[in-house]
């Protein structure tokens, strides 16, 4: 069946209320501030617990899979035909934002609304998917990785790192939490999954833009190409030598803090190179700090501790910039006498979006008359993880202003549905 796409838009329009007071019931316990959905906490589950109630609201099939992830299914006409799945996570950070992930399952249910009300009949089933867990990292701490629900259900989890993971306001384990709320972390481990990638279709998730670049560009939608790896050197040093700031002569000195600071310098440089050149690259120093126990006014810095975060699509660049970093480590430290300990980078390599639902989706957008701009995604997403367990994989981005994770993002409602109705016609394909 093809989708008329004034219908397809009309009946969105006539979803916009619904969509607008989900929205609105999720951030009920915040009326002022940010929101506090926390991963495996009372926040995130009253959010699930809505979200369900919506979803059979709607007459959608419901289920919660040993990790906790919601899952929404619209049965199709053969229930054995690859299924479709769209959504993202219902935490956020704390004092973070209305639309961070919500807008993903928001939009999900609202694309379904509107192709029944268009008597759409799918062939394989939709599921709509409330991930639990992205947000880990701001809740919990320890090793462990984020982006948990997604990870657990596709098999890329750990029992042990639920153990590691203690929340941070009061030590108890992740692992506790999901019992307590009747989970079953013990049947978290590789391999063990509760999506088998051979039956999807492809796995979209609509996700507001958390930069600002299809705002400065006047875009309402973008397409993403990738989800930029990361290399992260969390625990840097540069050590020289404290001194008397007013008796010790310039040759003489071991200066940490302009040692690092040169050494941030030549990387900052370094990311303008490599931009010339083409290459897409982001450098990020987070932590730039000296011991507040022994700095003074009347000292010499004699250590500084920093963090790098270098972010790019291209696995290669991430490797050269690790590269480059080093040699301007070694080279600035024997230069300066001092010793520039990076420590070791922390990769985790990008994840490219599927190129056949990527021109897939140009085609939608050409067919919407949607001028929508390819851009990569500097943040993590769950659609990283649907991506690497070998799932077709792409994602929608919707333009938003005031950033995110921040009480003020502020995706506009007309924004949505227009990236809704794409996300829609993807979903009849």
């Amino acid at each position: 069946m093809k989708i008329d796409r004034t219908a397809l838009e009309r009946a969105l329009q006539d979803g916009a209320g619904a969509s607008a007071d989900l929205f609105a019931q999720l951030r009920a316990p915040w009326p002022q501030g940010g929101v506090h959905r926390d991963t495996y906490g009372p926040g995130e589950q009253r959010a699930h617990e809505l979200v369900r109630r919506h979803g059979e609201a709607m007459g959608l099939e419901s289920s919660v899979d040993f990790a906790g992830n919601l899952v929404l299914t619209w049965p199709g006409r053969d229930r054995a035909a690859p299924v479709w799945i769209t959504g993202s996570h219902l935490d956020s950070v704390p004092e973070g934002g209305n639309f961070d992930g919500a807008a993903g399952v928001v939009a999900g249910l609202a694309a379904v609304a509107a192709l029944r009300q268009l008597a759409f009949e799918p062939a394989g089933d939709i599921t709509v998917m409330a991930i639990r867990g992205e947000e880990a990292s701001s809740w919990y701490q320890g090793d462990f990785h984020s982006h948990v629900g997604s990870r657990a259900a596709l098999g890329l989890a750990q029992e042990a790192e639920l153990l590691r993971a203690r929340r941070i306001s009061d030590g108890r384990s992740m692992h506790e939490l999901m019992r307590a709320a009747g989970m079953q972390p013990e049947q978290v481990r590789p391999g063990h999954a509760a999506i088998d990638p051979a039956r999807c279709k492809g796995f979209i998730e609509l996700h507001i833009e958390q930069g600002p670049v299809l705002v400065n560009r006047m875009r309402p939608v973008g397409l993403v190409s990738a989800i930029r790896g990361s290399a992260r050197a969390r625990r840097a040093r540069c050590l020289g030598e404290y001194a008397h700031s007013g008796a010790v002569p310039h040759e003489l000195r071991k200066d940490a803090l302009l040692a690092a600071c040169e050494f941030c310098t030549r990387m900052d440089e370094a990311w303008t190179d490599a931009r010339t050149a083409g290459k897409d690259l982001v450098f990020t120093v987070g932590r730039f700090f000296t011991d507040a126990s022994v700095h003074s006014i009347t000292k010499v810095p004699g250590e500084v501790s920093f963090s790098i975060d270098l972010r790019s699509q291209e696995s290669s660049t991430l490797h050269e910039m690790c590269a480059l970093a080093q040699d301007l480590a070694a080279r600035i430290s024997q230069r300066r006498s001092v010793q520039i300990d990076l420590g070791p980078f922390n990769v985790s390599e990008p994840a490219v979006m599927d190129a056949a639902l990527l021109d897939s989706l140009r085609t939608g957008s050409a067919a919407l008359s949607l001028d929508a701009l390819v851009l990569p995604s500097g943040a993590g997403h769950d659609a990283q993880d649907f991506a690497r367990a070998g799932i077709p994989t792409a994602m929608i981005f919707v333009r938003n202003d005031k950033g995110s994770h921040n009480p003020d993002e502020a995706m506009d409602m007309q924004d949505f549905l227009t990236a809704t109705g794409l996300l829609a016609w993807q979903l009849t394909q």
